[in-house]
């Protein structure tokens, strides 16, 4: 049985990458990506849709989020390798599924560094130097894009200097994000904990409706991704195998105690007269930077000015994690052959130089005006489960096809956990609307196009790392495509309203079972999945 061994010192690593990452710096990865924007902005457009009932919201997003952070655990530790989430549906149902979730995964990763540059130009938009950035509709001016540039080359040229140096930059950063929530929730409470708020409008105003849009639609689920970081560094992992879980779920652990805790100190906090008139009609001074408003609001004006510094470290460390993960995204789509070998190309310090290239322009790209911010976040919060959903579908076909492996991290009732994740998976995409949905729909055939492409032209010249497009094992996978997007055009959540609330996630759930059990039914056969695993353990190298 083919086997990825742990690389134990600080090595070079068979892909090419080297091995410098411990324990806290997996985990500091991906409670880096966690803690961004999302605390800065997650209880106050959560409490807006759902009011107090917000919380629920954040309960079942971490519930979602763990779910699926269990699966990711078993197959990081199975398969410590770099970009970890593109190659899974890759060993499982062969290349136009590899493709198809590669892309996924590169389209989310690419996306959030901008966005985070946005967050950190928006709230720094308070300070006297920094006005002029952005034009009223929120979009950047030339001044703002000019800025936003300079921030994405920070990003890579910090990533230049390789793993070592990302990691320490990001611990220093991580324990600076952690602890400025930490101490607003503690001080913020201390004289401000207003226990009637929770009822005095309704706990639930919106119903289950808003409960369930606020967890998609209102950066919730946003502000919870990340956690994926620590598989994608798994390739320049010290002990991939022991410390991929702890560092996984780790992260969640910290992640969702952090954001539940913001949502009950936030609404405790405020006094009544700023939702008098209903929770949709939230307002007070400084309701653009809710955090640093409401410590204005209640006294606390030197906290304001942290919190305002804040905003601009926390989205950075997210951007800057994530530059890294787009270019090992990019690294392993090469791997797999699904992007040209130039991908995988390493400088001297062990660095994808190309991906990260790639990166900044794509970052670049986004600065461009779009609708909103907020339509972005949404947009990736969709194209980032898309790309999780592949995890439980890959997981139920290497419990059938490989029982034998070796498995650090067990997931106990793994057979349940996993359909179940995967329904819930699509339970999220659909509630982030049609709207949302239809613009993922025209990213993906883009995708397609481009590295559809280039899989075409290297089967056509018989290129030797040329993908095989199994189309027999991914036969569900168009179903499944078009299907969400037919269920989400009918539907409540944006769409035309013939399928009713609670009819509607009905139908996703059996949809969803279906597809599950094709796809384990119509999967790669074992002595392909080993080759596909065989090909990554023998064949990579270091390409300079």
């Amino acid at each position: 049985m083919a086997k990825v061994d742990a690389v134990p010192e600080a090595t070079s690593g068979r892909d090419g990458l080297r091995r410098d990452v411990g324990l806290i710096g997996l985990m500091w990865a991906s409670v880096g990506s966690i803690i961004g924007s999302g605390w800065l902005y997650g209880a106050e457009k959560a409490v807006g849709v759902a009011g107090p009932a917000a919380i629920i919201s954040w309960v079942i997003g971490t519930v979602a989020i763990v779910l699926l952070a269990l699966v990711h655990a078993e197959l990081g530790g199975m398969f410590p390798v770099a970009g970890g989430t593109a190659r899974y549906p890759h060993y499982a149902f062969g290349g136009l599924a590899g493709l198809s979730f590669g892309w996924f995964s590169w389209l989310q990763a690419a996306t959030v560094a901008p966005i985070e540059v946005e967050a950190m130009i928006g709230y720094a938009g308070h300070w006297h130097w920094a006005q002029g950035l952005q034009n009223s509709d929120q979009t950047l001016t030339a001044s703002g894009i000019v800025t936003a540039v300079l921030l994405m080359a920070v990003f890579v040229a910090v990533n230049f200097f390789g793993v070592r140096a990302l990691a320490h930059t990001n611990s220093a950063a991580t324990w600076w994000k952690i602890g400025v929530p930490l101490g607003a929730i503690f001080i913020i409470a201390a004289g401000n904990f207003h226990g009637g708020n929770f009822t005095s409008e309704g706990f639930a105003p919106f119903g289950a409706k808003g409960v369930l849009s606020a967890i998609s639609g209102s950066g919730i689920i946003f502000a919870l991704l990340g956690f994926e970081q620590a598989i994608q560094l798994a390739g320049e992992s010290r002990n991939p195998k022991r410390d991929l879980p702890r560092a996984t779920l780790g992260s969640v652990a910290i992640g969702a105690v952090i954001y539940i805790l913001l949502q009950v100190v936030f609404i405790a906090a405020l006094p009544h007269s700023a939702f008098a008139h209903g929770w949709a009609k939230l307002d007070f001074p400084g309701i653009s930077g809710p955090w640093a408003g409401l410590a204005t609001l209640v006294g606390l004006g030197w906290l304001s000015v942290v919190l305002y510094i804040d905003a601009v470290i926390s989205p950075g460390g997210t951007g800057l994690i994530y530059t890294t993960a787009t270019s090992r995204v990019s690294f392993g789509l090469a791997k797999n052959g699904y992007a040209p070998k130039i991908f995988a190309a390493t400088d001297k310090r062990g660095v994808p130089w190309f991906g990260l290239i790639i990166s900044f322009v794509t970052g670049v790209i986004c600065f461009l005006p779009f609708p909103s911010w907020q339509t972005l976040v949404n947009f990736i919060t969709s194209a980032s489960v898309l790309m999780y959903a592949g995890a439980p579908l890959a997981y139920g076909v290497f419990a059938d096809r490989l029982p034998g492996h070796e498995r650090p991290y067990r997931l106990p009732a793994g057979k349940v956990v996993a359909p179940v994740s995967f329904v819930v998976a699509n339970l999220i995409i659909y509630w982030a609307g049609w709207d949302t949905l239809w613009r993922l729909g025209v990213a993906i055939v883009l995708g397609y196009v481009l590295l559809g492409s280039y899989a075409w032209w290297a089967n056509s010249t018989n290129q030797p790392d040329a993908p095989r497009m199994d189309f027999k094992a991914a036969q569900w996978l168009p179903v499944y495509l078009l299907g969400l997007g037919v269920i989400s055009w009918q539907g409540g959540f944006g769409g035309s309203g013939n399928i009713g609330l609670w009819w509607d996630m009905l139908v996703i759930a059996v949809f969803s079972v279906v597809i599950y059990y094709w796809a384990r039914a119509t999967a790669s056969k074992t002595e392909d999945i080993e080759r596909s695993i065989e090909e990554v353990v023998v064949t990579d190298a270091p390409v300079h």
